[in-house]
């Protein structure tokens, strides 16, 4: 029903173009028809068997290519239907008496047989077109013998008519479905090209949505539990003693303060076409480093918590060869895990070592002690999930960092990043090859 709906609507989308086609080929097969005298009169050695003009024989002729034409109308909504009708017009003008002017009625043959490949698959139609090249040849071969022809001849030339009348419009309509396929298929192409673009490009934009949630997540984590711990306090000192009341709050403006700062910086970033210059065109200070871990816990400590710092330096500047990404990582990773401290492990010692001896690798290490409230077992307590690890184990996988983490032996809990150098390990193996070639020298 559907596709009968659509070739009916196809029709009638089509309808100028089909009475521009059925008329061009009932005027050119009148036209044959009219001029096929004069052409044998031109040339009285062919032979040519043809109609009077204007006898009984001639008009009937006339009548049956123009039926031909009209039927051709129809050719989108019937194409198999119309196809079979207009084969049945040969025979039917070799029946008027158009003698040697019967081929004049494989015109519209031609035009339906080109219609019926359009738009149907060989597959399915190939019954329609046998039965079109039988009703051909036979129309022709009773054409030869009416004329006075052999049978063999008749018979020949009405085979070589009926193969030719199915097979040149077919090969025709294969090329064309051929170039209407390639081109579908190059628009199919582009969409599905357009499409994935747009998939890639939502991913991206989703990737820059986690990225941002991280960091607005380590941001708040780290300023607000030191914020929550400040004003636990405060309840306390405001009627036992004011002095220190007033200066938690002055500690609490500062953390709101530095919050605000972040923020802006986050923001600030973002902003930023290039994120490597300022506006003055000088390279941005980015205090997100193993440098400012430092401030980390100096700003833990003054909110009260029991916090530690252990630096082991190495023979290279801190950090030297790991590069800016990878040290944001760390600085995201001490400032969630105090945080983390802070929340799962209130009141506990906590310890942050930035280990930086090894040349090939840099290893920052955060433990904190068991809080109050580990079992005899040395597990902590539950509740401590959150996204907080799953964002530093993001940050490490994006830029070839390790990162472990679990609780220790004392109940207490540790992560540790460990940071490839890439400058200091390129140089230490330029400088064994240098070595080596020496030695062989």
């Amino acid at each position: 029903m559907g596709e009968a709906e659509g070739s009916q609507s196809s029709a009638g989308a089509g309808r100028p173009v089909d009475l521009v086609v059925a008329g061009a080929c009932g005027a050119l097969a009148l036209a044959a028809l009219a001029v096929a005298p004069a052409l044998a009169a031109a040339d009285p050695s062919a032979g040519l068997t043809l109609p009077d003009p204007g006898g009984l024989g001639w008009w009937l002729g006339a009548a049956t290519l123009l039926a031909q034409a009209g039927l051709l109308l129809l050719r989108r909504t019937a194409p198999r239907a119309v196809l079979l009708a207009v084969a049945a017009g040969v025979p039917v003008a070799v029946a008027c008496g158009l003698g040697d002017a019967s081929g004049v009625a494989t015109l519209a043959v031609l035009v339906a047989v080109l219609t019926l490949g359009l738009a149907r698959p060989l597959a399915t139609s190939w019954p329609a077109y046998a039965a079109t090249a039988v009703l051909v040849a036979v129309g022709i071969t009773l054409a030869g013998l009416d004329v006075g022809g052999s049978t063999a001849e008749a018979v020949g030339a009405g085979v070589l008519q009926g193969i030719g009348t199915v097979g040149l419009p077919l090969v025709v309509a294969a090329l064309l479905t051929a170039r209407r396929e390639t081109r579908q298929a190059r628009e199919s192409q582009a969409a599905a090209m357009a499409r994935e673009q747009d998939a890639l490009l939502a991913a991206a934009v989703a990737r820059e949505r986690t990225a941002m949630a991280r960091e607005l997540h380590d941001i708040a984590a780290h300023h607000l539990s030191g914020i929550a711990v400040m004003t636990a306090a405060i309840g306390t000192q405001i009627d036992t003693d004011p002095a220190a009341a007033k200066e938690s709050v002055e500690l609490v403006r500062r953390q709101s303060k530095a919050v605000l700062g972040d923020l802006r910086s986050l923001v600030g970033l973002l902003r930023e076409q290039d994120p490597g210059q300022r506006g003055d065109g000088s390279a941005p200070v980015r205090p997100e480093s193993l440098a400012g871990v430092s401030a980390l816990v100096d700003d833990a400590i003054t909110a009260g918590r029991d916090v530690h710092l252990r630096v082991l330096p190495g023979e290279h500047p801190l950090g030297a060869g790991v590069g800016p990404l990878a040290q944001l990582a760390a600085y995201r990773m001490v400032q969630e895990s105090l945080a983390n401290a802070a929340r799962h492990a209130p009141g506990a010692r906590a310890e942050v070592v930035l280990d930086d001896r090894d040349r090939t690798a840099a290893v920052v290490t955060v433990r904190n002690e068991a809080p109050l409230g580990v079992r005899s077992d040395g597990s902590t307590p539950a509740g401590t999930g959150g996204f907080g690890l799953l964002g530093m184990a993001e940050r490490a996988e994006l830029t070839g960092a390790r990162l472990d983490h679990g609780p220790t032996a004392e109940g207490g809990w540790q992560v540790r990043l460990r940071m490839p150098r890439e400058a200091l390990a390129d140089d230490e193996r330029a400088g064994d090859e240098r070595a080596g070639e020496g030695e062989d020298r």
